[in-house]
């Protein structure tokens, strides 16, 4: 993600009475050793052979089944440094599940006549963030719940916030707009987020190992990140809230904060209904409502999000009335290779959101060549990559070799900062597809990370002749024109 500059309330945790901290904290640990005793073993043991399969640091995993979360599965460790086993009270990094909380906080206020949906946030509580575009001055609560807000997700550091599409008119996931409806929300309430948050989803949904805030007993259960190698990450402590990927909670929490969305009393079941309207088409099956991905099924809307940060990935999913869905959090870089046989397992129904997030599947034999290839990059060098591929064609279908395997590997690559070896890779995915133009448009993006900008200006060129219609290579084209041309005067 990318660096946020938003300045918001520090929040002092110890304003909360202390008998309630202690309350919610002792009703969450004498629910987690009533679902730890109901677990089955055998079902704990396969997600054990399963992230062990994929390389997954480690998973916890709630299910829910009429309504009531039914069990929590934990496997793996916390973190490589410690190997401390991950269990039902083990922390995380939640991503971008903070951002249905932050929706129903949203829609809460709106109940009460605080917020309406339709209103431009700018008449609220100005952002000086965007007020270079007065297009902003267009964008109501709706745009941003609904990521149609026209905001990237993130804006590259160190640069103004842009607006790429007129809002209200196209789907493009945004973080930033998060961040524009937090302070409003703020601003307008004159509370922060974390307090919201805790009068309107923590304390009513009964989540007691929840914050946007770091909380002093989190370091004693948190599960640290990791790359896609098994390697530990520093650990983001936040001080402040984010309302597009600070919040922390664990899989139970979570799992609960859905049942609530779904089973609201009489009060919220229009705000349920609201949320699960569909508001715009994502295209592929899916929709988004206000804060959810929305994906149809036989009996009315399933309600989803799914996150992403350095070392942590998550996916949460319920079905209409709460009968059945699952939370699933992890550690790991490759927590989501796990999610299509998860999702099989625990509601055996269509997985369009899955395939919409279209992740790499640890079974796949594309991904397991790449995997491969990697390890042998690690060991060997580009040489031993090259002999190893050859030999692979003995021992994998001809299905695995495909173009997509060695580029995945390139990014993969890219990723940990190899860029000598990435460049290697993709250009021996140039020697094996030469008339395909994305293996060059990688090659180029490697060169340019490298700093051989005219060298990436003549893979992106090939790239365009190739594939007339690849829009990033003639982006590319006319910045690596301009830098080249700025360089040499």
């Amino acid at each position: 993600m990318g660096a946020m500059d938003c300045t918001f309330t520090h929040i002092d945790t110890r304003k909360r009475p202390l008998d309630i901290r202690f309350s919610r904290f002792a009703a969450g640990l004498i629910m987690s050793v009533f679902i730890l005793l109901t677990a089955f073993p055998t079902q704990a043991q396969d997600l054990e052979r399963l992230i062990a399969d994929a390389e997954i640091t480690g998973v916890t995993l709630a299910i829910i089944d009429n309504g009531e979360v039914s069990e929590v599965r934990a496997a793996g460790i916390r973190t490589t440094e410690t190997n401390l086993p991950m269990t039902a009270e083990t922390v995380f990094e939640a991503e971008s599940l903070s951002k249905p909380v932050v929706a129903w906080i949203a829609l809460r206020l709106m109940e009460e006549g605080t917020l309406d949906l339709d209103q431009p946030l700018s008449e609220l509580a100005a952002w000086s963030d965007a007020q270079h575009d007065v297009r902003y001055q267009r964008i109501t609560p709706r745009m941003v719940l609904s990521h149609t807000s026209g905001f990237p997700n993130f804006r590259a550091p160190g640069q103004a916030l842009p607006i790429l599409y007129e809002p209200g008119t196209f789907f493009t996931y945004s973080g930033e707009g998060f961040l524009f409806l937090q302070h409003v929300l703020e601003a307008v309430t004159f509370s922060s987020l974390e307090e919201l948050a805790f009068k309107y989803v923590f304390e009513p949904f009964g989540m007691t190992s929840s914050s946007f805030i770091w909380q002093s007993d989190y370091g004693s259960r948190i599960a640290v990140g990791h790359t896609d190698m098994n390697v530990a990450l520093d650990k983001f402590v936040p001080q402040t809230a984010n309302a597009a990927i600070g919040l922390h909670t664990t899989a139970s929490d979570y799992a609960r904060f859905m049942i609530g969305v779904s089973q609201a009393d009489d009060l919220g079941r229009r705000l349920t209904r609201e949320l699960a309207l569909a508001q715009v088409d994502a295209l592929d099956g899916v929709f988004w409502g206000l804060g959810f991905g929305i994906q149809p099924t036989m009996d009315g809307s399933a309600l989803w999000e799914w996150g992403d940060n350095a070392g942590y990935k998550s996916f949460a999913y319920i079905e209409p009335d709460a009968e059945s869905g699952f939370v699933m959090l992890s550690n790991s870089a490759n927590g989501m290779l796990i999610l299509h046989e998860v999702f099989e397992e625990v509601i055996s129904g269509p997985q369009t959101a899955v395939r919409w997030l279209n992740y790499e599947q640890y079974d796949d034999v594309v991904y397991q060549l790449g995997r491969r290839l990697h390890y042998r990059m690690l060991s060997g060098g580009l040489e031993a990559v090259r002999a190893d591929y050859e030999a692979a064609k003995s021992e994998l279908p001809a299905e695995a070799f495909v173009e997509e395997a060695l580029n995945a590997l390139g990014y993969r690559l890219l990723r940990q900062g190899m860029i000598e070896e990435a460049v290697g890779i993709f250009r021996f995915n140039v020697e094996l597809y030469p008339e395909s133009g994305n293996p060059y448009d990688s090659l180029g993006e490697a060169l340019l990370a490298a700093g051989n900008l005219e060298e990436a200006l003549e893979n992106y060129e090939t790239s365009v002749r190739l594939d007339p219609g690849n829009e990033n290579g003639v982006a590319m084209i006319t910045y690596l024109e301009a830098q080249i041309e700025a360089d040499s005067q």
